[in-house]
């Protein structure tokens, strides 16, 4: 039973009132935390408001925010190795944790009473260590990282659009995206192996394989397994296109949720493999992406998983 409940949340998401009305909704006959509120602000996006809510020794960390609070939250768990249990209330248009881990969408109360009455599960948390302009940065992610369509489709989205229509405006700057995704070499090293010599556009590493719309694209991604996928993408002009798509769409999504197949398919434009240690060096800097933000641009990265490291209701 939850004595002491901690909320990290993000008022630019919601006011405190709703929240307030979902907790209340999903505690029915339940007896009632107590409960201590902490504020996210721009100079914080989570991890200050986390360390002071761990202080307060509760139970159950619950964050209620979009992907950016959710990450900066298990980023600071994570990183002080704790055993504390977290609830996610997802708010804003991405929710990608959520999505994956089969959190209730777009109901308050029902992500309160997950988050309340849930098992815990072990989940995750992916690091990254990436060269920037202004120096070195190492963040944690949940969801997937990388350079390429998705990090210029992040660059392209119009913000006013996004708040008007949700995850579609991804789609509107699809085209934008498409155009400054060139292909480049890069190097990269995966665990103990020789490093190789890769071209591609588009290179992600995911800890979860489900995005916007519940398209699925890392279809082996789970964010338990202690391993983490990543897909490479090459394909130009619009036949390589059609097979990528074919082959994204068909083969790794209805013919092998059709079949009841676990294999994942490869072509020379789509590359799926595994690891848990990644190395990449770009011959230049390329738009990068965490958790669906877009950072800076960078030339040399380096991923690495935690696993187990969060307990998510």
């Amino acid at each position: 039973m939850t004595r002491r409940l901690a909320i990290v949340w993000n008022p630019s998401k919601t006011d405190q009132d709703t929240l307030t009305e979902g907790l209340h909704a999903a505690l029915t006959d339940a007896p009632t935390p107590e409960v201590f509120w902490w504020e996210t602000t721009e100079d914080d996006p989570g991890g200050g408001a986390t360390g002071r809510a761990v202080e307060w020794n509760p139970d159950l960390v619950v964050v209620a925010g979009g992907d950016g609070t959710v990450r900066a939250v298990a980023e600071h768990l994570a990183g002080i190795d704790t055993s504390l249990e977290m609830g996610i209330v997802p708010l804003g248009t991405g929710n990608l944790l959520a999505r994956n881990l089969d959190i209730p969408l777009n109901d308050v109360p029902a992500a309160f009473a997950r988050a309340l009455t849930g098992q815990a599960r072990p989940v995750d948390i992916g690091w990254v260590d990436v060269d920037l302009a202004a120096g070195h940065e190492r963040h944690g992610f949940v969801v997937m990282v990388g350079f390429g369509i998705d990090a210029h489709m992040i660059d392209e989205t119009n913000d006013d659009l996004k708040d008007k229509v949700g995850w579609l405006a991804y789609v509107e700057s699809l085209g934008r995206a498409l155009s400054a995704s060139d292909i480049v070499p890069f190097h990269i090293t995966a665990d103990d192996q020789p490093t190789r010599d890769e071209e591609g556009h588009t290179l992600l590493i995911a800890n979860c394989g489900t995005l916007q719309g519940g398209f699925t694209l890392l279809p082996d991604a789970d964010p338990s397994d202690g391993e983490l996928d990543y897909l490479l993408l090459s394909a130009e002009g619009i036949v390589q296109w059609a097979g990528t798509l074919k082959t994204m769409l068909w083969d790794n999504g209805l013919k092998r949720l059709i079949g009841n197949s676990e294999e994942t398919t490869s072509t020379h434009t789509v590359t799926h493999a595994r690891a848990r240690k990644l190395e990449v060096t770009l011959p230049e800097p390329r738009p990068f992406e965490i958790d669906g933000e877009q950072i800076g641009d960078t030339h040399a990265f380096t991923v690495t998983v935690q696993p187990a490291a969060l307990h998510i209701r």
